[in-house]
């Protein structure tokens, strides 16, 4: 199991045996995080309230590990599950690329957790996985995950538009990148001023 360290937060995959906490705090964040998310199909079990739905998510998540198309991990402060931050669609060929999604805990946001996590994920990116690009796709009008990229100093490349239905609806979406070469330069930098070692 692919466990990451930063200076305050662990990220490791959930397993079946988080599902409380998770729920607990899903449910806490339920209005605060549903408004950036995929509708739940019609039929599909509801992950929040399954916890076998729950099993198959984390088993699902073990799969793609297992093929290198996916790394999805568990944020912990101080031990406890405080949210999520996952490479997704992870491609390989001349695109070397994947993109990364994340969510926190209404409690611990504006702590600085977050661009932790993402530095610590892009570090394993670049310096564990070697890809060439991570990109960060994000609804203009949510500001909270905004400012994180924007915080780290990645790259406006411009609106899709009607790119990811979010909530029932075809969103214009913001995509943001940072490349292995912009990671040479900055990496450094990134590393101390949001992970301290």
């Amino acid at each position: 199991m692919t466990t990451l360290f930063g200076r305050r937060v662990l990220l490791r995959p959930l397993e079946a045996g988080d599902f409380a906490k998770w729920q607990e705090v899903r449910r806490h964040n339920s209005e605060w995080l549903t408004r950036w998310e995929p509708q739940r199909l019609p039929g599909q079990p509801d992950v929040v309230e399954d916890s076998h739905a729950f099993g198959v998510r984390c088993s699902a998540r073990q799969r793609e590990r297992q093929l290198g198309t996916g790394y999805g991990f568990g944020i912990f402060v101080d031990g406890a599950f405080g949210g999520e931050i996952n490479l997704n669609s992870l491609q390989r060929g001349p695109f070397q690329n994947a993109y990364i999604g994340y969510w926190i805990d209404e409690r611990l946001a504006g702590e600085g957790f977050t661009p932790e996590a993402f530095i610590v994920c892009v570090r394993f990116a670049f310096e564990e996985l070697h890809l060439h690009r991570v990109q960060a796709a994000i609804v203009p009008r949510n500001t909270a995950s905004r400012r994180v990229v924007e915080k780290l100093g990645l790259r406006d490349e411009g609106t899709a538009k009607k790119y990811l239905e979010i909530n029932g609806v075809w969103e214009d979406h913001i995509r943001f990148a940072i490349t292995t070469e912009d990671w040479t330069e900055r990496g450094a930098a990134l590393i101390e001023k949001w992970v301290g070692f």
